[in-house]
């Protein structure tokens, strides 16, 4: 259908920090919904060594033209030194949720 919108990946490190961000994002309009996962387990390296933490997941929707303010509120707000910032296609959607994204983002 169309690429203008794009869901947004970002890991924190516990719920408290997932809501905080969600309330940076929400409040200005850069996204209209935050989903937030617990239970996310990552593994990855880190300044030389293997890293396992418990996370949780968040999960943004927006317009594409917006992930640039999205991308800078969160860095801003985030507190780890590289925080995941990872933006996907959305290929196609159910055209009443897309409407509903441009009415919270504009």
């Amino acid at each position: 259908m169309t690429s203008d919108y794009i869901v947004v990946f970002v890991t924190c490190a516990d719920e408290s920090v997932a809501r905080n961000l969600a309330a940076a994002v929400l409040e200005p309009r850069l996204a209209a919904c935050v989903n937030i996962l617990p239970g996310v387990r990552s593994l990855y390296r880190w300044n030389g060594e293997i890293q396992d933490d418990a996370e949780v997941m968040c999960i943004m929707k927006t317009r594409a033209d917006r992930f640039e303010d999205l991308r800078r509120a969160i860095a801003e707000a985030h507190p780890y030194e590289v925080p995941e910032i990872i933006a996907l296609p959305i290929a196609a959607g159910h055209k009443p949720y897309l409407d509903w994204i441009d009415d919270c983002v504009s």
